[in-house]
């Protein structure tokens, strides 16, 4: 377990919900994976806090991002990168890269025509 989640409390008050939240057991006896949480409305695998007054449920990544500020600071909680997310950007940058590439070849064609051009007139 992450060192930050490690020492989040059993407990806590956020200020996005109402009631009290309490640590659920260990993911072996619970299934975090099949809550929905009230943050982020993902389902995913790890610690979940639970709210047994309305069933409010939220990861405990989520709940660190909270208590450690980084949300009211403005900065995203780091998300593992997913695969179509990785090859889309790599896909990305041949495109540009390419674009690039055919610019530079079109211009420096431009460039050659307006010389021989140029030196044809004389």
């Amino acid at each position: 377990m992450h060192p930050c989640c490690a020492m989040l409390s059993t407990e806590m008050n956020i200020s996005v919900h109402p009631h009290m939240l309490r640590l659920l057991p260990s993911p072996s006896t619970a299934d975090p994976s099949s809550f929905s949480c009230g943050e982020c409305n993902r389902k995913r695998s790890g610690r979940v806090y639970h709210c047994t007054t309305c069933g409010y449920h939220l990861h405990a990544v989520c709940a660190k991002n909270m208590v450690n500020g980084l949300e009211a600071n403005g900065i995203k909680g780091m998300d593992k990168p997913s695969k179509f997310g990785t090859a889309v950007r790599v896909a990305s940058q041949v495109v540009i890269e390419f674009l690039g590439g055919l610019i530079e070849g079109i211009g420096e064609g431009v460039g050659q025509v307006l010389i021989q051009t140029a030196v044809r007139g004389r």
